[in-house]
Formats: structure tokens, C-alpha cells, sequence
């Protein structure tokens, strides 16, 4: 099976896959992918309106104390550092780069609390630069595809998805492979029966 006949297959089954994050700009976007490591998108999107509210720009939320950033998304994990992270960010970015959130990679693995699988996702999403964001649903999908070897790091998996798609196609492909980890092919008991997929997979060579 061809790459792109994964990726036409992928297609069919999620036509919707997108960002599961809500936000409306750049600065909502990075604080919600900040907020969203290791806990669900759900989860975030319960939290951010009402920080959102509060701090509706960078420069009132790099004011904020972090007592009351921790009472508005305690709900969420790794709340005390993520409320740090956010207002140091909040601070860096309005003392460093006029109240604007950076367009590249690079810039933004700068920011406290965003590495490249963030900035990756704010680049694609935000400013239309194709990326590949490998998080782990991301990372097990091509890994079993045969896509990426299973000792592969986090990083050779993105440059293996990135050689073997075309460009135009990195962002969708992130979330394709998302959807696809998330829904289909989980960690635990993926559902196999019906996979399309069952020839290639290589979910028994896991180690």
C-alpha cells in the first residue's frame, strides 16, 4: 500500500479531522496547546472560555497572578507549572515581541512551556506552515503504518511522515493521524476488526 493511498483512505474515514482545540486567534491557540499537555482537548476547552474572559489579550494575562490562574484551570493536570508557564509566556511575549505570538518554529520553541510538537501545531493552525505535530496518537499510528520504525524517536518519526508526504498535505495528515489514533487505532484495544489497514499494520512488532 502506497503513502498516498493511506492518506486517501484516512481521508474517507475522518473528511472533518481538525483541530480539536477552540480558539479564535493566535495568543488563544498557544495558551490552549500549552494547557493541553498531558490531559484532553475537552478538558481545555472547558477551561480556557473563562480564562479567555479574564485575560482577553497577552499583555492583561502577562499581569495576572498566578493564584488566580491556577483557580481558573485547576481542573486541568499540571496545574500550578502550567499557570506559571502561561504568564511567563504571557510576560516574554509582550516584553520580547510586541504582543505578538512568533510565525516560526524556531521563535516559539523559545517561549516557556512550548517545544517543537507545540509549536508545530501553532504554526500550522495559526499561520498556514505545514507541520507535522507528533504526539503519541501521531507517533503509534505510524509506527504500526510502517511508516516510522518502532525505535524511532519522536523526531525521526516527524522527518519519516515529512519525507514521505507531500508538504501540502502535513497539516491534515496531522490530524488524520490524530483522529485516526484517538478513534480507531488506540494504545489499548485498538479496534482492528474492519481496519483497513490490517496488512501493513505492524502492531505486533510493538517493543
Amino acid at each position: 500500500m502506497s503513502n498516498q493511498e493511506i492518506y486517501t483512505i484516512l481521508l474517507s474515514l475522518f473528511p472533518n479531522a481538525r483541530c480539536d482545540l477552540n480558539f479564535l486567534d493566535p495568543y488563544q491557540l498557544t495558551i490552549a496547546v500549552l494547557l493541553s499537555a498531558q490531559t484532553t482537548d475537552v478538558a481545555v476547552n472547558k477551561v480556557t472560555p473563562v480564562l479567555f474572559a479574564k485575560y482577553p489579550t497577552v499583555n492583561e494575562l502577562a499581569q495576572a497572578k498566578q493564584v488566580d490562574v491556577e483557580k481558573i484551570i485547576h481542573a486541568i493536570g499540571l496545574y500550578h507549572n502550567k499557570a506559571k508557564n502561561i504568564i511567563a509566556l504571557a510576560k516574554m511575549i509582550v516584553a520580547e515581541y510586541d504582543q505578538k505570538i512568533p510565525d516560526d518554529r524556531e521563535t516559539l520553541t523559545k517561549l516557556p512551556g512550548i517545544g517543537r510538537k507545540s509549536a508545530n501545531v501553532i504554526v500550522a493552525e495559526c499561520f498556514s506552515v505545514p507541520a507535522i505535530a507528533v504526539d503519541t496518537h501521531v507517533e503509534r499510528v505510524a509506527k504500526r503504518l510502517g511508516i516510522a520504525k518502532w525505535p524511532d524517536s519522536i523526531l525521526t518519526t516527524e522527518q519519516k511522515l515529512m519525507k514521505a508526504f507531500p508538504a501540502d498535505q502535513w497539516i491534515s495528515l496531522h490530524h488524520l493521524l490524530i483522529y485516526f489514533g484517538r478513534y480507531r487505532c488506540k494504545a489499548q484495544n485498538p479496534l482492528c476488526e474492519g481496519c483497513p489497514f490490517l496488512m501493513i499494520c505492524q502492531k505486533d512488532a510493538q517493543v
